[in-house]
């Protein structure tokens, strides 16, 4: 072989052995892609307040919901899925994936709406899977760590921690715990936060997390919407004989319309991060209807443990992981979130107690699950009842067949009274187990000054007023203390304090021109300390020119912050008293909340 023939074969050589090595490292990389799969983002969207017939999807020829009925169209729409009656029961199953009388649940305001603290969240799960957590919006848990979002899982929050708010238009809001305030429409701002996120995180697995506060009253929303309703006549109404003011339809639909709009920026993005395929999408709402408008004909609204209060429509798409346009039949509820997102992300759902719900991944996966019947239960105020695949036990112990009766109109209690009988016992077995919380039996104080956190936010909504003091509306959630008028006034809240430390205390006041100043005395257990307001601000009541049906709830006023000073405070449970011990004139201020923020941890 001569030497032209040598190079030649060498050649040869050397390009069979590069081609096997690189088949060798593309079949090494096709096994370490299956070993470990990329893991998929999740963005869970809930609406406030939305009737499951709020969707054009659902029948509802009013209005026109393109971009949330496409997540049905690319992906999976439940015919029965189950919430809470209510806000904060509905938010505290889909945490944590146990039904919320176990929790410490039993109101929506006044601390009746936190979380115990011995359990764990999705947030949780999933950040400690690697994800990196966000929410923004509407929280309605707890406020003050450690029940705040930042203190369950939540890397970074924005928004509201309590039931409603009483401005949708650039309201005072929070980041972390920091008040700020909000830029444009409420809901557009909290879809620019999720948007945000998705970008800062597409090369990371995220856990996107969006409690929408729309359509919750107040009833507003920008003109762009409104316009669409406001000399619209509508084809569809509420058969029944209660009645809801058509301002309320149409605004409730106007805001449906602004959430589509959202939903369909969330999408858009993902396609133009290239996360669409990798990414979890949800959508559903937290209770019924907050007004008697068309629901499919459903008995019962917000608040009703009725098929009309509780069932929501409930929207997965994961494009190319599962079926596009299928429709489940099988009953789902918010305390199988946890167990189905962990299951889909092949992630463990360790949580520290037992979980109630089931996982839904093989509903979501296989063709043919198998798959037991199994009952839900729907609870409020009280009142207790018990949807099975076919049927529902209601409050009264009546039974309907939900198949052909789904506004729950014939009684057949008399055909089935096996199943009837056995419902019964079901119902009184499962409040016997899971112990609902009462007002009465709730003896849980108000946490402050939790070592890991900077502020700590102690509103209105928690105190008590003595005196002549009272609150602006009984709808606590968004009030202010007004009409202090003497010295022996007060406020107090039962406070906890966690760590010791000293705090700088901002207060949030008004107060009248004609009001030459007063002093300030703030008080838990033997810290005390005494301060001055001598700045008048006395802005008017707001929210009515922005609202489209007149509200319930408290009109707002623009707050000034006032840095009241340092206060050394002592860990233990003691009430912490606001005085005004001395009046330059003949009033005192209105009260926001104080804030509080950790300066260092006293020696």
């Amino acid at each position: 072989m001569n030497t032209s023939q040598m190079k030649k074969v060498a050649l040869l050589l050397l390009g069979i052995s590069i081609i096997l090595t690189s088949c060798k490292e593309q079949s090494k990389s096709k096994i370490s892609q299956i070993e470990n799969p990329q893991k998929p983002n999740i963005v869970l969207i809930m609406a406030d307040d939305q009737g499951w017939g709020d969707l054009s999807m659902n029948g509802n020829s009013d209005i026109s919901t393109p971009n949330i009925d496409a997540l049905a169209k690319n992906g999976i729409s439940f015919e029965n899925f189950y919430v809470q009656p209510v806000c904060s029961p509905t938010r505290a199953e889909l945490l944590t994936g146990r039904h919320f009388t176990r929790l410490g649940v039993h109101r929506t305001s006044a601390g009746g709406e936190r979380m115990n603290l011995n359990e764990t969240t999705v947030a949780e799960v999933f950040k400690k899977a690697g994800y990196q957590t966000a929410a923004y919006g509407k929280w309605h848990n707890g406020m003050q760590p450690p029940y705040h979002p930042n203190a369950r899982g939540f890397d970074d929050y924005y928004g509201f921690t309590s039931g409603h708010w009483g401005n949708y238009f650039s309201p005072m809001l929070e980041h972390n715990g920091k008040i700020v305030k909000g830029d444009g429409f409420l809901v557009d701002d909290l879809t620019n936060h999720g948007i945000q996120f998705m970008t800062e995180n597409k090369e990371n697995p995220f856990f996107l997390y969006l409690p929408l506060n729309t359509p919750h009253s107040p009833m507003q929303v920008p003109d762009k919407y409104w316009n669409r309703f406001e000399d619209k006549e509508l084809s569809l109404n509420y058969e029944g004989e209660e009645t809801t003011t058509i301002e309320h339809t149409k605004a409730a639909l106007a805001m449906v319309e602004n959430i589509d709009y959202n939903v369909g920026r969330i999408i858009d993005k993902l396609k133009a991060l290239d996360l669409e395929e990798n990414t979890i999408v949800i959508y559903l709402s937290d209770n019924g209807p907050n007004g008697w408008r068309w629901n499919g004909g459903m008995r019962g609204r917000k608040g009703a443990t009725d098929e009309g209060g509780v069932r929501t429509p409930f929207l997965i798409q994961w494009k190319g992981s599962i079926p596009a346009g299928k429709t489940i039949s099988q009953l789902g509820s918010a305390i199988d979130l946890l167990p189905t997102l962990a299951s889909l992300a092949k992630i463990a759902a360790t949580t520290e107690k037992d979980i109630d719900g089931k996982n839904l991944a093989p509903l979501l996966l296989e063709e043919n699950p198998k798959w037991e019947d199994r009952l839900v239960f729907n609870h409020w105020s009280g009142k207790t009842s018990i949807r099975t695949q076919r049927f529902r036990l209601d409050n009264e112990d009546r039974l309907y067949d939900i198949t052909s009766d789904r506004g729950q109109k014939i009684n057949v209690s008399s055909q089935f009274a096996k199943v009837l009988d056995s419902l019964r016992k079901a119902k009184i077995d499962w409040l016997a187990e899971t112990k609902p919380l009462t007002s009465e039996t709730d003896d849980r104080p108000i946490t402050l000054g939790h070592p890991h956190f900077e502020y700590t936010q102690i509103p209105a909504r928690d105190g008590i007023p003595h005196g002549n003091i009272k609150r602006s509306n009984r709808h606590p959630n968004n009030t202010f203390f007004t009409n202090w008028e003497s010295v022996k006034d007060s406020i107090t809240w039962d406070v906890e304090v966690l760590a010791d430390g000293e705090f700088e205390v901002e207060l949030y006041y008004t107060m009248k021109p004609e009001n030459p100043g007063v002093a300030i005395q703030l008080s838990h257990g033997h810290s005390k300390f005494i301060s001055r307001i001598t700045e008048a601000h006395d802005p008017p009541l707001t929210g009515m020119e922005n609202d489209r049906d007149p509200r319930i709830e408290s009109y707002v006023k623009d707050f000034r912050p006032k840095v009241l000073g340092n206060i050394e405070l002592q860990k233990g449970r003691s009430l912490l008293t606001l005085k005004i011990p001395h009046m330059d004139g003949n009033g005192g201020i209105d009260l926001r909340l104080l804030m509080f923020r950790r300066i260092q941890k006293a020696m």
